[in-house]
């Protein structure tokens, strides 16, 4: 990986802007995902006000970015690290601005960004170094994320509780991302039922997936990690992913 360097968001407008196209997307088939309450409240501030903990991993023959890490600073006490609540990325946000003005002691991950060109090389196993990095850097007591387990996805009905469970013939977690976590040195905590939560009328759910919702249930869609919570009576859907917490202390 000598081709490849480390960059901060924050070093060029031209970065920032590469940064935001691959963010794009890597994430466009997931785009519901922007309108948890914490996304839309918080997400884009705290990426602006803290460009120099977004992390680019820069191609040195082009200068474009093949991947991009988000992470944010934040205050956390030390029985909160050891009893993280199951809101997971929501949470992570959520605190982070909460967190301006205090002292930061911690770094929370947010998204690690690869597009399908570029995966399958220990990229992303390079981003979670460069953001355990950053943490210690900072002078961090420590580096959390709530990890979206991605292959989940083609299990939507199996509970979070048992997907954790699956391993493979080496003993491995099944999950690749897991494996990537727990290879680069993180410790799996416990999941977070409900990382990231999208609550919406009936109709934007109609609009997102293409089908018509006719019957309150279930139902699965592509990419999302469970079903989507259908309630006609009622006129919303409810979209909670569950994550899975992973710590890295410093």
């Amino acid at each position: 990986m000598s081709n490849f360097v480390i960059r901060m968001r924050a070093d060029s407008k031209d970065l920032a802007k590469a940064a935001s196209v691959l963010e794009q997307a890597s994430w466009n088939q997931f785009g519901f995902l922007n309108f948890t309450k914490a996304h839309h409240d918080h997400y884009d501030a705290l990426l602006e006000e803290f460009a120099d903990y977004q992390l680019c991993l820069v191609d040195t023959d082009t200068g474009y970015p093949v991947a991009v890490a988000n992470c944010v600073p934040m205050t956390c006490a030390d029985e909160t690290i050891e009893n993280l609540p199951p809101p997971g990325w929501d949470w992570v946000v959520e605190t982070a601005a909460a967190s301006r003005g205090k002292v930061h002691d911690t770094l929370g991950g947010l998204a690690i960004s690869v597009p399908n060109v570029h995966r399958g090389r220990g990229i992303g196993r390079i981003m979670i170094k460069a953001m355990h990095d950053l943490s210690k850097k900072k002078g961090f007591k420590g580096f959390l994320a709530p990890v979206r387990p991605s292959a989940k996805a083609g299990h939507p009905f199996v509970s979070i509780d048992d997907y954790v469970e699956w391993k493979d013939e080496g003993g491995r977690f099944y999950d690749p991302w897991l494996r990537s976590h727990a290879a680069a040195g993180g410790v799996f905590i416990k999941p977070c039922g409900e990382s990231m939560v999208v609550e919406e009328p009936v109709a934007f759910w109609e609009t997102w997936t293409q089908q018509y919702y006719r019957q309150s249930g279930e139902y699965a869609i592509d990419g999302a990690l469970v079903p989507i919570e259908i309630d006609v009576e009622h006129n919303v859907g409810r979209y909670a992913e569950p994550n899975v917490w992973f710590v890295y202390k410093n």
